[in-house]
């Protein structure tokens, strides 16, 4: 089994290395020259037609997008802004946030002085410098206009071809055209006043477009926040075919976002200049169609601002009220359980725990079925997102109570836990759409993952698929044997990993690695046989080179179509993983000390071992009695903890992913065991016996 395990994965793996990565549209002929107008603060809701003509006539001309500005802090100020188009990676200006760099005058340009400290404080993240060392290498030369845009523009040695100090100041147009990369600073847009803001920095634009050479290709980016909030903000480019589009990049796989070190992959594309091996960014390329009314596309991504920051808004006390109901429903079921209720109202109270126990179960997939609604849209975005997630909860319970497999004791839990899992599956199919601004997904704002699988989602996905997989499990065996059902887990399960770590569709680093010894485990268990501890290492070390086996593949591709998989692996050729897994390994250990998951953890291992397995006076046994009628569960179970623990060792996320996995597997359990306790033996649907029956699946 543990081989047939493997060597299903490998041939998955077989059929990846003949894969290629998401398909990279052709970006056109290289230009002489590029422009990029930072403007600190800026977003769409700042910009009309009234308050910002200039901005507004170009992005009639240009396609139009949001840009993610997350560098390694919560905030981005404009020196992290302008660090990190240098580097073309997340960098940090650090004291220079609050002060400006020193620019020295050198002919007509100038040097950066204090390049030296920020590169070094950098170290591990970008390679500030880097844009204007290839420009340089390539032949071409750098002109900056303001402090920060000289940041940008400089090289390694902090050098600058032309330099001025404002765009007051600007030169003649002869000026511009000997320069192939120019970056402007037109000013921020901050303070109480947004609209004059805006306003005197529309101006600035103004005056830059019209002493700009006519062959040259503009860039508009809002590359910092401008106050204690974070928001996506404006970016637009000019260029063929992109007047009516939006604006995307592979960085996100998003139609209409790309991300701040995108900015600098452009240049250099547009250019014609190779692409650095430490570039993280791609090209960004109009994308898909707009509405054809510059106000309609412009209202949609205001909208998806405003999704945006209510999905970060709510989170906390959304985790709050659902650390809340998880802690009452483990009390509530523990007395519920252990009281002696006599007749009906035994019935009642179990009746009412089971369906509480599914409706907590069915939390987390209806925080993803909710996006498929435009909840954003109205003018009251978060009462319709709550009022969304609880729709979709009742509608999920209501079918998981009923039908034919309300009375099974697995029935209600397989088909809660199969929809989530074919929820999310099919959501990393189609996009990931459902996961972007989600309650238990991730957000552009914190910008640690634009598409794909995200470590609460992994927990969630892989809970499910397990608990799933043996629900089916169970129903298949008496009727077609246990080899069957043992193909069952394998296919389910192999799918669900394959989606999740696939750079395709999941590129979930972390993901295989715990996924492989969880799926193993229950197919083993399904097959009748034990799991030892030697046999559970050589799993996850099965995982762990299956995921090497997918970064090497992905770094034999060219830099710029590289997942970040691949860019790690060559990060560990070179000797460079190091204080990237540092950083990981740190943020790992602090997860531990969350005060909002860590009860999770704690709650729901103590009700699941001293309420719903132990007999005697701390609990009722409830779960043996769940095994002994379906079997199956054990091994789901299991396969469920041993993917959680592993996951919750391999990723930065840390216990966030053993409190998901718990979340959604507790509930579950107690569902199954409240059914097995209404359910006498006997009214049991009967099923035909296997013509060979293999010992029951012992403990893990």
């Amino acid at each position: 089994m543990l081989r047939g395990a493997v060597a299903g994965i490998a041939v998955a793996l077989t059929l990846f290395a003949s894969a290629d990565s998401p398909a990279h549209a052709e970006t056109a002929a290289p230009v002489r020259h590029v422009v990029l107008v930072g403007v600190p603060g800026l977003r769409w809701s700042d910009v009309g037609p009234a308050t910002t003509p200039h901005l507004w006539g170009l992005a009639r001309r240009s396609a139009i997008g949001l840009l993610s500005i997350r560098t390694v802090g919560t905030l981005t100020c404009p020196g992290d802004g302008w660090a990190t188009v240098s580097a073309g990676a997340r960098s940090a200006a650090g004291p220079y946030c609050h002060r400006p760099v020193g620019v020295s005058p050198s002919g007509t340009g100038a040097v950066v002085e204090d390049i030296g400290p920020i590169r070094r404080r950098n170290a591990g993240f970008g390679v500030v410098g880097l844009l204007g060392d290839a420009v340089h290498r390539a032949g071409g030369r750098t002109a900056a206009v303001g402090t920060g845009a000289a940041l940008a523009a400089a090289d390694s040695h902090g050098r600058v071809d032309a330099y001025a100090p404002g765009v007051a100041t600007l030169p003649a147009p002869e000026w511009w055209a000997r320069s192939a990369a120019t970056i402007v600073d037109a000013g921020a847009v901050a303070g109480p006043d947004r609209a004059a803001a805006a306003h005197r920095a529309d101006a600035a634009v103004g005056t830059v477009l019209a002493r700009l050479p006519a062959d040259a290709e503009v860039l508009v980016a809002g590359i910092a926040d401008d106050d204690r909030t974070p928001h996506l903000r404006v970016v637009l480019a000019t260029g063929p075919a992109s007047a009516g589009r939006y604006l995307g990049s592979d960085s996100t796989r998003r139609a209409d976002m790309v991300i701040l070190p995108d900015l600098t992959a452009t240049m250099l594309a547009r250019l014609g200049v190779p692409h650095p091996a430490r570039l993280i960014g791609t090209p960004m390329l109009p994308d898909a169609t707009r509405p054809a009314p510059l106000a309609s596309a412009v209202r949609d991504l205001r909208a998806q601002d405003v999704a945006a920051q209510t999905d970060r808004g709510l989170i906390p006390r959304f985790f709050a009220a659902f650390v809340v109901g998880q802690l009452l429903l483990y009390g509530s079921a523990a007395l519920a359980l252990r009281r002696r209720w006599a007749g009906r109202r035994r019935a009642r109270i179990l009746a009412l725990t089971r369906l509480t126990a599914l409706v907590a179960a069915a939390v987390p997939v209806s925080t993803y079925l909710v996006n498929l609604m435009p909840w954003w849209r109205g003018g009251h975005p978060l009462p319709a997102l709550v009022a969304g997630i609880a729709v979709a909860d009742a509608l999920i319970v209501a079918v998981a109570a009923s039908g034919p497999w309300r009375r099974r004791v697995l029935g209600p839990g397989t088909v809660i836990a199969g929809g989530t899992a074919a929820v999310l599956g099919a959501d990393l199919l189609t996009g990931s759409r459902l996961q972007l601004n989600s309650l238990m997904g991730y957000s552009p704002l914190v910008g640690g993952r634009y598409y794909g699988m995200g470590n609460i989602g992994f927990a969630v996905l892989a809970t499910s698929t397990l608990l799933a997989a043996a629900g089916v499990a169970q129903w298949l065996e008496p009727r077609h044997g246990r080899r069957a059902a043992v193909t069952a887990v394998l296919a389910m399960t192999l799918t669900a990993a394959l989606l999740d770590s696939w750079t395709t569709w999941g590129s979930d680093f972390g993901g295989l690695i715990a996924f492989v010894p969880g799926l193993a485990t229950t197919a083993l268990l399904v097959s009748g046989r034990r799991v030892g501890f030697l046999r559970l290492q050589l799993l996850r070390a099965a995982g762990m080179a299956l995921v090497l086996g997918m970064a090497y593949l992905d770094h034999l591709r060219p830099p710029a179509r590289q997942t970040h998989m691949g860019r790690f692996f060559g990060q560990l050729v070179d000797g460079d993983a190091l204080p990237w897994l540092e950083r990981k390994f740190t943020a790992m250990v602090r997860t531990f000390g969350n005060p909002t998951l860590l009860p999770i953890v704690v709650a729901a291992f103590l009700f699941l071992l001293l309420v719903l397995h132990r007999p005697g006076r701390a609990g009722t046994g409830g779960l043996r009695l769940a095994y002994d009628r379906a079997p199956m569960l054990r091994a789901g179970l299991s396969g469920a903890f041993v993917t959680a623990v592993v996951g919750g060792a391999v990723n930065d996320s840390g216990i966030a992913v053993p409190a998901l996995a718990l979340a959604v597997a507790v509930p579950l359990a107690l569902a199954a065991t409240v059914t097995a306790l209404q359910t006498p033996e006997a009214s049991e649907p009967p099923a035909p016996s296997s013509p060979r029956r293999n010992p029951q699946p012992a403990d893990a």
